[in-house]
């Protein structure tokens, strides 16, 4: 089986080994959400580190669904020269980038975007300010093309592809959930009609992609709230998601944005990844504070997931993938 420094192909990104650096959200950018200088010091420092793949942090598509101050946007074309630079820093490295892509939907505040936030229903979100209208169909059909406008930006700056952000309580998250969505029409109900949205979305990046661009989703594969996306419901979202296009998953939960803060045992979400193995042909990611070398070779030769990623470790140790080789006894 293949190990944490083995080389991995998904598609036509070819990856050196199989740590991912997650999307981390660094507040670094500036008020319009462009990249800075600041940004392209902290990836390049982790892909001189020996991480494999880098995810670049959750980037809103439009400004009504930003989630907060210095956060980096990609809904205009004046922001494609600054990830440019980043990515090109990366890629010099030999470092494989993509970039996360989100809209915060119903968890959006007054204070950033200006106005009321909209999600599936007249819910509040778990972690919102103020009931959400429901976004009508031309709404989302607006929403979804600012999607595929924004994945059309990223490809113009050079990344290998993208993430969608369908976890953590995020727009495309809100719509699967049947907690949050309690529409009646055909974007609510029943599991089809609650990934309605997610696809449509979806099926709009896919078109601005390259062929072999693989499109990564970062999925919530439990909502951890009574009367939220189960495991079970969650496993057969998954299929569905990869018939429609969807390439890599990479797995968390919490509708309520990372539900297992309170949660210090490595590889908390693995499980949750290997669940969603057992159902997808596709790539899967494990997360959650993973911090040994040994325990993340172990789950990829174990057939739990394919890739692993290191978050708040690479945030402290930017060399934690060459010190994992040193210590895996592997020559890079």
């Amino acid at each position: 089986m293949a190990g944490l420094f083995d080389q991995i192909k998904i598609k036509g990104l070819s990856l050196p080994n199989r740590i991912v650096m997650p999307p981390m959200a660094t507040g670094m950018a500036t008020e319009d959400g462009e990249v800075t200088d600041r940004h392209i010091t902290h990836y390049v420092a982790r892909a001189k580190g020996g991480v494999g793949l880098i995810i670049i942090e959750h980037t809103y598509v439009s400004e009504d669904g930003k989630a907060h101050k210095g956060q980096l946007g990609l809904y205009d074309d004046k922001l494609i020269p600054g990830l440019r630079r980043l990515v090109a820093a990366v890629h010099a490295e030999g470092t494989g980038v993509i970039i996360q892509l989100t809209h915060v939907g119903a968890a959006a505040s007054r204070n950033i975007t200006g106005g009321q936030p909209g999600g599936p229903s007249e819910i509040l979100h778990p972690r919102g300010s103020e009931i959400p209208h429901a976004l009508t169909v031309p709404e989302m059909k607006t929403i979804a093309a600012k999607f595929g406008e924004a994945a059309h930006r990223a490809v113009a700056a050079g990344v290998d592809s993208v993430e969608l952000h369908g976890a953590h309580g995020f727009l495309l998250c809100q719509f699967l959930s049947p907690y949050t969505n309690r529409r009646t029409d055909e974007y609510g109900g029943d599991l089809t009609g609650r990934l309605r949205f997610p696809v449509e979305v979806i099926k709009e990046v896919k078109t601005r992609l390259g062929k072999n661009m693989p499109l990564f989703y970062r999925f919530g594969a439990d909502d951890m709230l009574e009367g939220g996306l189960t495991r079970q419901e969650a496993k057969l979202a998954a299929q569905q998601l990869e018939q429609d296009g969807v390439d890599v998953f990479d797995v968390s939960g919490g509708l309520g944005g990372d539900g297992q803060r309170n949660h210090t045992e490595q590889g908390y979400y693995v499980p949750l990844a290997a669940g969603i193995k057992e159902v997808v042909q596709v790539p899967v990611i494990g997360v959650g504070h993973i911090t040994e070398p040994e325990y993340a070779d172990r789950i990829i030769r174990e057939g739990k997931v394919d890739l692993v990623a290191v978050g708040r470790l690479l945030l402290s140790n930017p060399d934690f993938p060459k010190q994992a080789a040193v210590k895996l006894g592997i020559k890079l």
